[in-house]
């Protein structure tokens, strides 16, 4: 049963409004910030609808700052040396995209990240530090 009401979706349109205004890497005090649908429960960053039920009512939360790298790849233009871009799934569900620190070539799906305090000076997205030391080199 979906019910709103005025308020519900008064306060909804104030908070969509308030995603719009925000810097592109929702971050406060070495956090990120997503969303999620109270209606269905779905974690998401940067929308203004959920991406599952198309609720409009999503509920403003912190990230631990925890995630696995899903993909990473080697970004060698307008830049003056290669850099990583990362898609990152938090712990919490949502998928963010990101930089990880160390060699480019080092990064790897599965790898496990925290979030940095550092923060991307040319992009502004949310930068990333490896919590296990890669195996792989001893191999």
């Amino acid at each position: 049963m979906y019910h709103h009401s005025t308020s519900a979706a008064q306060s909804a349109v104030g908070f969509a409004t308030g995603v719009l205004d925000h810097a592109p890497a929702e971050r406060t005090q070495d956090a990120i910030v997503y969303q999620r649908c109270a209606w269905c429960g779905t974690a998401m960053y940067h929308r203004l609808l959920c991406p599952v039920c198309q609720g409009s009512e999503l509920r403003t939360e912190r990230s631990e700052g925890t995630g696995t790298v899903r993909h990473s790849t080697v970004v060698h233009r307008n830049t003056p040396a290669a850099r990583n871009v990362s898609l990152i799934e938090m712990a919490e569900g949502f998928v963010v995209r990101g930089r990880v620190m160390g060699p480019p070539i080092g990064i790897h799906s599965g790898d496990r990240v925290k979030l940095s305090t550092a923060k991307d000076p040319v992009r502004g997205e949310p930068v990333f530090q490896l919590l296990d030391e890669p195996y792989r080199a001893w191999s």
